[in-house]
């Protein structure tokens, strides 16, 4: 741990600036983060005053395939992304928590005196206290040291975009206790579990694993979550930018109100499904049985339901070709079971837009006005030379995914910022590194 002035003379040096190029995987950025990081220190020092401090890092997620299948116990592709949430912290002599994220008002959190008695409030449900307390309560549970501590946090992780801001919050607070109370030695998939529990239990949020298990391990990686506490990672290695294509997610500013019903009936009506084989999950059901009892599913539960669970079986399937082409350099392939992917979501899983407003569908316009700048719309394509498009995240609004050949890259980002302001389109790179301790 470091004064403020003696970490900032360490982000000037030559080592530093090659240490955030192999964090944020490019050159052009290495300058921006140098002066974000002294401003964090500064920000911290106007707030919390002159102290020793230390740096954490938890990076935001894109989901690449397994559309809303992780919370049925499924499989996902998903990797780490090189915005992410910072924070400098130091720990204090008493039992409080205070946390300033940039642009928000200061939380305050006492800790009570028997980490047991961290229980959640039905008056935090909803608000990033709560999720602070679902952390801390996760930690302590699994005996973990918890204690006070003042942190600034500033994220570049788009809020409500699909590329979890707040599995990123989640990531970046274990990983400050982590670090300043336990030697760095939580590990970061039961970071993640925390992360879920705490957004599950303490804010209120039916999500599943997979946006916290990629925001803490980091990668490329591939998740099966059929034993969704013990789920099997694994990493590949796999270089977008080598293969010739550029990582577009563009935030569409499709409005989040309201959506929580769309976003929870997705898990409800496949577990809906599950029920009737008095099954949990999808995972658990045989795709054959279910198939088969399609007739009596539809009169039972209604067709958007049947469609949903069709769309988890085939996604499943989809995400073990994604990880096979991508481990044999097979682009081709990769990118043909992306295009079915987000042909599933759009027909069966339908999470593009919300049917309680149709009239607004940004992300319908974003993917027909891609398709047609990519080329993508004309009958004989090659994707290889088009690139494809598809939803991104958990849907509804938000934003599209591209994977865009390095060609068009700036003709695609120019039509998607005409489409819905300057800064709308973003162009990520693939992140090493899950929750980290940068300095």
């Amino acid at each position: 741990m470091k004064q403020i002035d003696e970490l900032k003379s360490i982000i000037r040096t030559p080592e530093f600036r090659e240490r955030l190029f192999d964090i944020y995987q490019d050159e052009s950025r290495v300058p921006l983060e140098e002066a974000r990081y002294e401003d964090a220190l500064d920000t911290f020092r106007s707030l919390f005053g002159d102290k020793a401090v230390e740096i954490y890092s938890a990076p935001g997620r894109t989901e690449i395939g397994g559309n809303h299948t992780d919370h049925q116990h499924g499989e996902v592709l998903a990797a780490s992304i090189n915005d992410d949430a910072i924070a400098v912290a130091a720990p204090r002599g008493d039992t409080v928590i205070r946390v300033q994220s940039a642009g928000y008002p200061m939380i305050t959190l006492p800790l009570p005196e028997d980490p047991e008695e961290l229980s959640p409030l039905p008056e935090e449900k909803g608000t990033t206290q709560g999720l602070i307390r679902g952390v801390a309560a996760g930690l302590a549970a699994r005996g973990y040291k918890i204690g006070g501590f003042d942190a600034y946090i500033t994220s570049e992780v788009l809020g409500g975009s699909g590329l979890s801001s707040s599995a990123a919050f989640e990531t970046v607070i274990g990983t400050i206790l982590s670090g300043l109370y336990n030697d760095m030695g939580c590990d970061a998939v039961t970071i993640a579990k925390i992360g879920q529990y705490a957004e599950n239990v303490y804010f209120g949020k039916p999500c599943g694993l997979m946006d916290q298990m990629a925001c803490s391990v980091g990668s490329l990686c591939h998740m099966d979550f059929k034993d969704p506490e013990d789920p099997a990672i694994e990493r590949i290695d796999f270089d977008l930018t080598e293969a010739g294509y550029d990582l577009c997610i563009t935030d569409t500013k499709g409005s989040h109100a309201d959506l929580t019903d769309d976003y929870a009936a997705v898990p409800q009506e496949m577990k809906a499904v599950a029920a009737h084989f008095h099954k949990e999950v999808l995972r658990e059901v045989p795709e054959a049985e279910m198939t088969a009892a399609i007739p009596l599913l539809r009169e039972k539960l209604g067709d958007r339901p049947v469609l949903r669970a069709l769309h988890f079986y085939k996604e499943n399937k989809r995400v073990h070709a994604e990880t096979t082409a991508l481990q044999t350099g097979d682009v081709r392939s990769f990118l043909r079971a992306v295009r079915a992917s987000g042909d599933s979501s759009f027909k069966f899983l339908q999470n593009v837009y919300t049917v309680h407003d149709i009239s607004h569908q940004n992300m319908s316009v974003a993917l027909a006005v891609s398709e047609s700048v990519l080329g993508l719309s004309s009958g004989d394509i090659s994707l290889m030379e088009t690139g494809v498009v598809r939803v991104h995240g958990g849907g509804f609004a938000g934003t599209i995914q591209a994977f865009v050949p390095v060609a068009k890259t700036e003709v695609y980002r120019a039509a998607m910022d005409a489409l819905f302001g300057e800064g709308a389109c973003m162009v990520l790179k693939i992140r090493k590194y899950g929750g980290m301790k940068v300095l």
